[in-house]
C-alpha cells in the first residue's frame, strides 16, 4: 500500500478517535445523571471499558504468535496513559481529584501492577495466570458495581425530570462513541505499524512505543475532552480504570489465548510502569495534579520514548 494512502488513513483514525471519544464522554455523564452515581464511577467503568477496547483488539489480533507485541503493547500504554495521557491533561488545566482516588483507586492500580509482575516472575504468563487475572477482573467489576450501587443509594436526589429518551440517547452515543474508537483505533495503529516498518523499527519498539501510544490515543483524546467539558473524575478515572482493565482483561484473555513469555528485559519497563503510577501517590498528596507535576510527567515520558528508540 502506497505510503501516502497510509498516512490518509491515520488521519482519518485520529479524526475517529476525537469524535468516538467526545460521544462517549458525552454518553457516560447521561448514564452518570440517570442512575445517580458518581463521575469517577462511571469514568473507571463504562468509559475506561470503551477506551481499553483499541489494546484489547490489538492484543487479541497478536496473542497467539506476537506475544511480546501484548506485553509491550499493555505496559507501553499503562506508562503512556499517566506519563502522556495525565500529564498533558494536567498542563492544560490543573486536576483536582478526591481523597478517595488517592486512598483506593491508585493504589489499588498498584497493587494489580504488582500481580502482573509476581505472575512473571517465572518468565511466562501461562493460561493459568490468564485465568488468575480474569478472576481478578471479575471481582473488580463486582467491587466497583456495589461502590456504584452504595453511592446511588445513598444519594436522595429525584430522578424523574430524567426522560427515557435521554437515557436511550446516552447509551446509544456510547455504543457509537465505541465502535468509532475501535474502528479509528485500528486504522491509527495499523497504519501506524506500515510506516513504522518502513523506518526500519523492531517488532518490540512497536509494541512499546507505536502500538502503545496509538492504543492510548481513546485515553488522551477522551480524558482531554473531559477535562475541557469539567467532568475531571471522568477523566482521571478514565486513566486509572484503563490501567486496571489492560493488565486484568487485556492481559488475562491475552495469556488465555496463548501463553506469553516474558523476556528478562520487560522487568525494566515493568518498574517504570510502576514508577509512573506511583507518582500520581505523591501529586495528589494536596488533592491536585498542578501543571508543573504534568511538565515533570509529560517530560518524563518523552525521555523514556527518546531512550527506548536509543537502545
Amino acid at each position: 500500500m502506497d505510503i501516502t494512502l497510509n498516512g490518509f488513513l491515520l488521519v482519518v483514525g485520529l479524526a475517529m478517535l476525537c469524535f468516538g471519544a467526545s460521544w462517549l464522554v458525552s454518553g457516560g455523564v447521561g448514564i452518570a445523571k440517570k442512575l445517580r452515581v458518581s463521575n469517577l464511577v462511571i469514568g473507571m467503568t463504562v468509559v475506561a471499558y470503551g477506551t481499553s477496547t483499541p489494546e484489547l483488539a490489538a492484543s487479541v489480533a497478536a496473542a497467539e504468535e506476537h506475544g511480546g507485541i501484548v506485553v509491550g503493547n499493555i505496559v507501553g500504554s499503562n506508562i503512556a496513559n499517566i506519563g502522556m495521557v495525565i500529564g498533558i491533561a494536567a498542563i492544560m488545566i490543573p486536576l483536582t481529584v478526591s481523597k478517595t482516588t488517592l486512598r483506593r483507586e491508585i493504589p489499588l492500580m498498584l497493587i494489580v501492577s504488582f500481580l502482573l509482575i509476581a505472575l512473571s516472575l517465572d518468565g511466562t504468563l501461562s493460561h493459568y495466570d490468564g485465568s488468575i487475572l480474569l478472576v481478578s477482573l471479575i471481582g473488580f467489576s463486582i467491587f466497583t458495581y456495589k461502590d456504584a450501587k452504595k453511592n446511588r443509594n445513598q444519594k436522595t436526589e429525584s430522578d424523574k425530570d430524567v426522560k427515557s429518551r435521554i437515557y436511550l440517547k446516552a447509551i446509544g452515543l456510547i455504543l457509537l462513541g465505541i465502535l468509532f474508537l475501535g474502528v479509528g483505533a485500528y486504522l491509527t495503529v495499523d497504519n501506524a505499524v506500515v510506516l513504522a516498518e518502513e523506518l526500519g523499527l523492531s517488532e518490540k519498539l512497536i509494541g512499546l512505543t507505536i502500538i502503545a501510544i496509538g492504543t492510548s490515543l481513546p485515553e488522551l483524546v477522551t480524558s482531554v475532552i473531559a477535562i475541557r467539558k469539567g467532568h475531571i473524575e471522568i477523566g482521571v478515572g478514565n486513566i486509572i480504570g484503563s490501567n486496571i482493565y489492560n493488565i486484568l482483561m487485556i492481559m488475562g484473555v491475552g495469556a488465555s489465548i496463548g501463553s506469553i513469555l516474558i523476556s528478562p528485559d520487560v522487568f525494566i519497563d515493568y518498574a517504570i510502569m510502576v514508577a509512573f503510577s506511583a507518582s500520581l501517590l505523591f501529586a495528589l498528596k494536596k488533592g491536585i495534579i498542578s501543571r508543573m507535576v504534568g511538565i515533570i510527567l509529560a517530560s518524563s515520558y518523552a525521555v523514556y520514548l527518546l531512550v527506548s528508540f536509543l537502545i
